[in-house]
């Protein structure tokens, strides 16, 4: 583990077009978009030098119809997507405090998004985090706001754009989007190379982190070695907020040696615990400023 420098690993590479470019269709209230979390780190430091990741909102949870059936199936592949691939979501939510407005949430995210893409993302995990694991309603006007302060966004700016028409089109363009390429599950990852004349790879469902490793070499030509992660606790640094399995996926341990390799950093008091239904997360801790 050689870098101590977060650019070096997370953005590596020529600054140049890179060779690949991956659309990423998504729903923020789809568990399995979530389970992906772990797979999609470990992607972006190890071969994140060849590809950029372009997210899309499929909406495809947008225009939930809850009937108690519906409630109930949707708790239970929550608690099955939990246990199948290790990233915890409480299926218990639906029951408590069902999400009252999916589309909200799509239009907030694009409403983020407007102040660039990494605010963006950086806001949408942690929408994913007090829904999946704080059981918020994330469709509630004063959580999107309250979430678009604690990932550093401006605020009037951002009630202003959730307001606007400017946050509603973007996510009409990503719907058009999801239509034209034809994708009807989430999560999809479609892999486009350079030639445009070259139909995408269109990957659909929940793979296991090789799978997305071999698309990549083939679609490059050739086999590339994987970039070394980071020192643990500069990745945990980087990402501010994980999971065992994000750590145990990335560092290729397992929970068990994970969750022993973040105690340590526990004990050193550079992480705080949470524990949550299925497994913990760790929260690193700020130094203070001088």
């Amino acid at each position: 583990m050689k870098s101590k420098n977060s650019s070096n690993w997370l953005d590596s590479g020529p600054c140049g077009k890179r060779p690949l470019e991956i659309y990423l269709f998504i729903d923020p209230l789809c568990p399995e978009c979530w389970a992906l979390e772990p797979i999609l780190k470990k992607l972006s430091i190890e071969y994140g030098r060849f590809f950029t990741i372009r997210h899309i909102l499929s909406g495809r949870l947008a225009t939930l119809n809850l009937g108690k059936q519906k409630i109930e199936n949707i708790a239970q592949v929550w608690e099955r997507t939990a246990s199948r691939t290790g990233m915890s979501c409480d299926g218990s939510l639906w029951f408590e405090n069902p999400i009252a407005t999916p589309y909200a949430v799509s239009i907030a995210i694009k409403a983020a998004e407007l102040q660039g893409k990494r605010l963006g993302l950086r806001y949408l995990r942690k929408l994913q985090e007090l829904l999946f694991l704080e059981k918020q309603d994330i469709s509630e006007e004063e959580v999107l706001i309250e979430c678009s302060a604690s990932v550093g966004l401006d605020v009037e700016e951002f009630y202003r754009d959730l307001h606007s028409s400017s946050a509603a089109k973007a996510f009409q363009c990503d719907l058009k989007i999801t239509s034209e390429m034809e994708v009807e599950q989430i999560p999809t990852l479609v892999f486009f190379n350079e030639n445009i004349e070259d139909e995408g790879v269109k990957i659909t469902g929940y793979y296991p982190y090789d799978m997305y490793v071999h698309i990549i070499q083939e679609m490059i030509g050739e086999e590339f070695s994987p970039q070394d992660p980071p020192e643990l606790e500069e990745f945990i640094r980087h990402f501010k907020f994980v999971g065992s399995k994000e750590v145990a996926e990335v560092y290729n341990m397992s929970i068990n040696e994970a969750e022993l390799a973040m105690k340590k950093l526990l004990l050193k008091q550079k992480v705080e615990q949470f524990p949550v239904k299925h497994g913990t997360f760790w929260r690193y801790i700020e130094e203070p400023a001088e």
